[in-house]
């Protein structure tokens, strides 16, 4: 009973001692196993693994492509939402939802139509891409807050609101990732 009760409080302590980004990429992590094994179950895609993380998820194109069609569930938006620097209203606007709609769609645990659910996963994948080459989330978003000279003293921000002004982000970061500055 003693050893259950140590093995608890450690469970706790590093649960505490987590970065909070950490702790909700966890919880994004869980969401995504779930989706994934329901994916699983009602397409038949027996080659995937259940055990899937977020950023495996990122990475694997034609998984992406599946859980377009199928549309992200609300609850995988409200992780992503969690941990990236876009606030309600931004993602309101980005989605052409209105706030009220996207509580209706958090109150029936909705699924995103194709076309919103791209737009979720394309602010996801620059997300996890800022937080990799800047390592916090909070520098990624100041980035992402001041006009860029070689954006054309545009906001990155401002510019991921369509597939094109994306690439032009990621393309910029990608740079950055490599030291070549404009």
């Amino acid at each position: 009973m003693f050893k259950t009760f140590v093995l608890n409080l450690w469970t706790i302590f590093k649960q505490n001692m987590m970065n909070p980004d950490d702790r909700e990429i966890k919880k994004l992590d869980k969401e995504i196993k779930l989706f994934i094994k329901e994916l699983i179950v009602d397409k038949k895609l027996s080659h995937y693994k259940e055990e899937m993380t977020f950023s495996h998820f990122l990475s694997d194109k034609m998984l992406i492509i599946i859980a377009i069609r199928e549309g992200i569930p609300y609850s995988i938006f409200d992780k992503i939402r969690s941990f990236a620097p876009f606030s309600i209203n931004y993602w309101s606007e980005t989605l052409d939802l209105s706030t009220k709609s996207l509580q209706r769609y958090h109150l029936l645990n909705r699924r995103f139509k194709a076309i919103h659910s791209e737009k979720i996963i394309e602010l996801a994948e620059v997300t996890e891409l800022g937080k990799d080459i800047f390592g916090d989330i909070d520098k990624f978003k100041l980035w992402l807050e001041t006009p860029n000279f070689s954006l054309g003293n545009l906001k990155p921000l401002e510019l991921l609101k369509d597939s094109y002004g994306k690439e032009m982000v990621v393309a910029e970061l990608t740079r950055i990732e490599h030291g070549i500055l404009s």
